[in-house]
């Protein structure tokens, strides 16, 4: 009788279909997670500002009023 031979082609084949799926689901993932990181990114903001809005939110600052005593204590 003849010894038997241990064949390896079917777990080595598994393994290598294991190994692209692994690599394929970490392609897809890393693609979503880059969409969301783009999508949560804000937009650039200006980096000048202009002097005419400064001196408009100064005034707008200097109409409100801010006298917080007469809120807490009407009676006054």
């Amino acid at each position: 009788m003849e010894p038997e031979k241990k064949s390896y082609g079917a777990l080595i084949g598994s393994i290598i279909i294991i190994i692209i799926l692994i690599i394929g689901g970490l392609y897809i993932w890393q693609s979503k997670v880059k969409n969301v990181v783009e999508k949560k990114v804000p937009p650039a903001t200006p980096t000048t500002i202009d002097p005419n809005e400064l001196n408009t939110l100064d005034q707008d600052l200097g109409t409100v009023d801010t006298d917080i005593d007469a809120e807490v204590n009407p009676t006054q």
